[in-house]
C-alpha cells in the first residue's frame, strides 16, 4: 500500500538544499547584474565595480609604451629639424663671410691697382729723356750766318733720316705741322709749364691738343725747312713764343737726362 503525506504538512528543506539554492540565486543575480534587496553592501559594490583583467592591463601597458615611443620619435624629429636649421644657418653665415671677404679682397686689389696707376702716372709726369739717341752736333747759342738771330736758339742732335723722335716728357701738343724755317715741327707744352720744340722733321705723328707721354713718338727726323742735312733741332723755352729759349742741355740735365 502506498504511503502519502497528510495535507498541509511539509518537511523543512535540508541545509544542503538551502545552500544550493542560495548559490544558484547568487549566480543568477551576478549574471543579470541585479542585486536586489537581498545583496549585502559588499556584494553590491563588488558587482557594480568592473574588475581589471590581465588583458586590460596588457592593453594599457602597450598603449603607454606606444605613447612613450611616439613622444620620443617626436623629440628626435624636432632635434633633427633644429640641427638642420642650425646647419643651414651656419652655411649661410659662412657663405656671407666668404662673400664679404671676397668683396674686401676686390676692394683691396682695386686700391692697389689705383695706387700703382697713380705711382706710374707720377713717375711719368716727372720722367724726362733725350728726344733721340744721338749726341749733340751743334751747341746752344753757336754763332753763324745760318741763323737769322745770329746764334743758335737750340741744339742739334745727330739723327739720320727717319729716326724716331720722341717727346722728352709728358705734356700737350700745342703746334704740329709746318713751322717756316723749322720745317715740319712739333711744340709741346710740358706739364711743368715749360715748352719744347722739335724741328726739321720728315713726318709729324701727333696733332695739336693731343696729350703725350715721355718717350712717345711724335715724328721722324728729317731735313725740312732751313736745314743742310738730316738732324733734329731741339729747343727748350719758358713760353710758346720764339725768343723765350733757354739752354736745352741745362734744361734736360735739370730733369735728370744725361746729355
Amino acid at each position: 500500500m502506498a504511503l502519502t503525506r497528510s495535507t498541509g504538512k511539509h518537511r523543512a528543506p535540508s541545509r544542503a538544499t538551502l545552500r544550493g539554492a542560495n548559490i544558484a540565486r547568487a549566480a543568477t543575480l551576478a549574471t543579470t547584474g541585479v542585486c536586489g534587496s537581498l545583496a549585502t553592501p559588499a556584494l553590491a559594490a563588488e558587482s557594480t565595480a568592473p574588475a581589471a583583467s590581465s588583458e586590460d592591463t596588457g592593453t594599457f601597458m602597450i598603449l603607454a609604451a606606444d605613447a612613450e615611443a611616439d613622444s620620443l620619435a617626436d623629440e628626435v624629429a624636432d632635434q633633427a629639424v633644429t640641427q638642420k636649421r642650425e646647419a643651414i644657418a651656419r652655411e649661410e653665415a659662412a657663405e656671407e663671410a666668404r662673400r664679404k671677404a671676397e668683396a674686401r679682397e676686390r676692394e683691396a686689389q682695386e686700391a692697389r691697382e689705383r695706387a700703382a696707376r697713380e705711382a706710374e702716372r707720377e713717375r711719368l709726369m716727372n720722367t724726362y729723356q733725350a728726344p733721340v739717341s744721338g749726341g749733340v752736333s751743334t751747341a746752344y747759342q753757336t754763332g753763324g750766318a745760318y741763323w737769322s738771330s745770329g746764334s743758335h736758339s737750340g741744339i742739334d742732335f745727330h739723327a739720320s733720316y727717319g729716326t724716331s723722335v720722341v717727346s722728352v716728357g709728358a705734356g700737350t701738343v700745342v703746334e704740329a705741322g709746318w713751322g717756316g724755317a723749322y720745317g715740319n715741327n712739333v711744340v709741346i707744352r710740358m706739364n711743368d709749364g715749360s715748352y719744347t720744340q722739335y724741328g726739321h722733321l720728315a713726318a709729324v705723328h701727333v696733332a695739336a691738343g693731343q696729350s703725350v707721354l715721355p718717350g712717345q713718338q711724335i715724328g721722324l727726323a728729317g731735313s725740312t725747312g732751313n736745314s743742310t742735312g738730316a738732324h733734329l733741332h731741339f729747343e727748350a723755352r719758358t713760353g710758346a713764343e720764339y725768343g723765350s729759349d733757354v739752354d736745352p742741355v741745362a734744361y734736360l740735365r735739370s730733369h735728370g737726362v744725361h746729355v
